[in-house]
């Protein structure tokens, strides 16, 4: 009797338990990250007792060995993998887009053809004061565009190493949280509901590290991470309870590059995920429209200069400098008579237009308003790609995501069958201890 009062105990203390994780179950069914648990039941076996030497007891009732995660570690890899490249793309967009307003918000393609024309209209009249002031005019508004498009393009570099501090700053923290977690693992029992917790807050790190950086992650016995920048062969960010520093840097050129800092060594991480692969992505290409940019602003300034000097103002001088600068960003007017524009060819009288020629074949031989068309439709056309494999990838994370938590996530309607089943097996065993007890009253009764 005895025997038997002891088994339902532990059926009590069982399915206390196993109601315990139910309930926990039901309360984060919403909880991101959360993955679901279940109480590990075993049979606690007799000893001393064998059915193959004739014994009849089978067991002495029922114990919790610990709690179990529905996980699956290639599914959360998946999910990581997936949201490394879809927000590698999307940072990328967010750059790809900055260079577009750039290129456009300043309608320097238009202010390039309106100078050119009104050097044009010049040529029809150039004793016309009214036509030089318009041409002059048209100057000023050039230059101002070329100003602003070298501005709008410095402020997007600016921009991106403030996001790239910032995404650096959020992995340094991850970093250190991780590390804290893997104490904290190294120190909690393997199964119990403390691990099952600290594992959760693990796999939530790492897959907001993974929206940050492409990482690599190997565990132990214990549940420990070690983490990986740049995939499973880049250096190590965290092992144990130490954890490590990420920093970003760009050279003269623009390119930037990613270092990890642990243990007194310095190793570059090749970054091919994430948010910083987007940033990487983006810091190239406006490298590259700033220099094409300055490039084509350096030109114009020259070769109009170029013409001025070949050419005659009605006084009969030679054509002082329109502009100055040798940046987009620099390019200011610095001719600020119209009588100084020199629309004659040396030698000509003042209503000659001969050296408005030059200015013509000057649009034609620069290509400047064909560069900038150039640019922009093909940073239009990476924009369009770039949605494109976004969309792609989105619907790839979202599989992901389903097919993990179809194993990892909290099912109320399961849960509430569990609940039930639970709470049946624990007034059952309930009811078996009272059995027991009214046996065993009965028994000291008899007299």
């Amino acid at each position: 009797m005895s025997d038997m009062l002891s088994i339902a105990a532990s059926g009590v203390r069982a399915y206390q338990s196993a109601l315990t994780t139910t309930s926990e179950n039901i309360a984060n069914a919403g909880t991101v990250g959360y993955a679901r648990r279940a109480a590990a039941l075993n049979e606690v076996n007799a000893s001393g007792t064998s059915l193959l030497n004739g014994g009849a007891q089978a067991g002495q009732g029922v114990l919790v060995t610990g709690v179990n995660r529905a996980v699956d570690a290639f599914r959360n890899a998946e999910v990581r993998t997936a949201g490394s490249d879809l927000a590698r793309t999307e940072a990328g967009l967010v750059w790809l887009e900055r260079i577009e307003g750039a290129l456009t918000a300043s309608k320097l393609d238009e202010r390039l053809a309106a100078f050119f024309n009104a050097g044009q209209n010049l040529a029809a009249d150039p004793a016309a004061s009214g036509l030089r002031a318009v041409m002059l005019e048209q100057a000023a508004g050039l230059a101002s565009a070329f100003r602003s498009t070298g501005a709008a393009i410095e402020s997007a570099a600016a921009d991106l190493t403030g996001q790239a501090d910032a995404a650096v700053g959020e992995i340094n923290s991850l970093a250190k949280a991780l590390a804290t977690v893997n104490s904290g693992l190294g120190r909690t029992g393997v199964g119990s509901a403390g691990h099952a917790g600290l594992l959760d807050e693990r796999d939530r790190l790492l897959e907001q590290m993974s929206t940050l950086v492409d990482v690599g992650a190997e565990f132990d016995a214990a549940g420990r991470a070690t983490l990986r920048i740049g995939g499973p062969s880049g250096p190590v960010l965290v092992a144990g309870d130490n954890a490590g520093t990420v920093t970003f840097a760009t050279n003269s050129e623009g390119a930037a590059s990613i270092a990890v800092h642990r243990a007194g060594e310095r190793a570059s991480a090749p970054v091919n995920g994430g948010v910083l692969a987007g940033i990487i992505d983006g810091a190239q290409r406006i490298a590259a429209a700033r220099s094409a940019t300055d490039t084509m602003a350096a030109q114009f300034v020259a070769g109009v200069n170029a013409v001025q000097a070949g050419g005659r103002d009605p006084a009969g001088n030679p054509g002082a400098a329109m502009f100055a600068g040798d940046t987009a960003a620099s390019v200011t007017m610095v001719l600020a008579d119209p009588k100084g524009i020199a629309a004659a060819s040396v030698g000509a009288g003042p209503r000659d237009n001969g050296n408005l020629k030059a200015l013509a074949d000057l649009r034609t031989s620069g290509g400047f308003e064909t560069t900038l068309t150039d640019m922009v439709v093909a940073n239009g056309a990476a924009i369009s790609s770039r949605r494109g494999v976004a969309q792609a990838q989105g619907a790839i994370q979202s599989a992901a995501v389903a097919s993990r938590d179809s194993i990892s996530g909290v099912n109320l309607d399961e849960e509430a069958v569990n609940l039930m089943r639970f709470q049946q097996a624990y007034q059952a065993s309930s009811r078996v201890i009272q059995v027991a007890r009214e046996t065993i009253q009965s028994i000291l009764d008899i007299r």
